[in-house]
């Protein structure tokens, strides 16, 4: 049988730059969505809710798939209804499926929340882990959702008899229009804002994060290590980190981030300015930038997630990945974090969504 990917969550960053590169590599490939993404081409749509069993037989029943790629998760108010509803939209997905028996892998993409805990209790005392984080790392002993999805995966596995992978960016970085943890459009926003009223491109976070040592993950190199891992027998059943393999300091990058969009940067003052509040009266402002520059999206909300950026720049403690696992067993893909936010930059300006 070839290869038939379903890529779930499609229309998000991971979801849409995955499917791009199973296209490019020949494989047969289904987005599936509540809102299927229809711009990329080759990609086939499936529209369906994943809390809807029916829904899923319906849309799915004329789909094999051998390999599924799990990148999408829905944000409750609590973490108790984070579990919920995200076990429950793995566990609906993967039953349905198991009815033609056709799935060979299963991948699910989480994150750092499985090391820095949830939004409820994310990277607070209590909950911190020694960095690098590496994948041997015991479970926090608090609630996750992540935990919860990965465990409906391994049970599914040890049922329906597919081998199954697990990976964890940090921070993902690439375009994606719509999307809740969006950091590189949301610095990219501020700092067209920045340019335009003349602010200074203010850092919004944490002594620790302004110092310390970081890792993102381009939206590319978790789409290479996907396929890889499914791809790869010595990869099977295994969890893995994942990023660009460059380390930096924000207070390096912030400066390089503020020259490609010439505006002034302003580092660590003593002080966290979340971004949250510095853009909660912008949404008028972006709607006048996007028609006096011609931009195609002037809702501040569908470009710019701040609260996901306050959170991973707030960090009280420095946050690494050790990618040794999967070095070892022979992914080596690189890429270089300054080239992942000046491409975005560049992709971004060139579809006319920044100015």
């Amino acid at each position: 049988m070839s290869n038939v990917a379903l890529v779930v969550g499609a229309s998000g960053i991971t979801g849409s730059n995955l499917a791009e590169k199973l296209i490019a590599e020949g494989w047969v490939t289904y987005g599936l969505a509540r809102n299927p993404n229809t711009d990329i081409a080759g990609l086939h749509p499936v529209q369906a809710d994943l809390l809807d069993v029916n829904s899923l037989e319906k849309a799915l029943s004329g789909v094999s798939a051998t390999h599924v790629f799990i990148t999408t998760w829905m944000r409750k108010d609590t973490e108790v209804e984070n579990i919920k509803f995200n076990s429950l939209m793995v566990r609906n997905l993967l039953t349905v499926l198991s009815q033609k028996q056709s799935v060979k892998h299963v991948a699910l993409v989480t994150g750092l929340k499985h090391y820095l805990g949830p939004f409820d209790a994310y990277a607070k005392s209590g909950t911190l882990p020694e960095i690098p984080v590496r994948e041997e790392h015991p479970r926090l002993e608090i609630e996750n959702f992540y935990y919860a999805q990965e465990d409906e995966v391994y049970a599914a596995a040890a049922r329906d008899g597919f081998t199954w992978s697990i990976h964890r960016p940090h921070t993902v970085i690439g375009r994606a229009v719509g999307n809740m943890m969006n950091m590189g459009t949301t610095l990219a926003v501020y700092a067209s804002i920045c340019k335009e009223t003349g602010r200074p491109f203010r850092w919004p976070g944490s002594a620790a994060q302004w110092n310390g040592l970081s890792d993102v993950t381009d939206a590319r190199i978790l789409a290479e290590q996907l396929l890889w891992a499914a791809t790869t027998k010595a990869a099977a059943n295994q969890a893995f980190n994942i990023t660009n393999g460059d380390v930096f300091r924000w207070s390096w990058l912030w400066k390089e981030l503020a020259a490609w969009f010439d505006v002034v940067p302003a580092g660590f003052d003593g002080d966290i300015h979340p971004l949250e509040a510095e853009m909660a009266r912008d949404h008028v402002l972006w709607k006048e930038m996007a028609e006096k520059h011609g931009l195609i999206e002037s809702d501040l909300a569908r470009l710019a997630s701040a609260w996901h950026t306050d959170l991973d720049l707030g960090r009280p403690i420095e946050v690494m990945t050790d990618m040794s696992k999967s070095r070892k067993l022979g992914f080596t893909a690189y890429k270089s974090t300054r080239d992942s936010f000046y491409e975005l930059f560049e992709t971004l300006r060139s579809e006319r969504l920044i100015p």
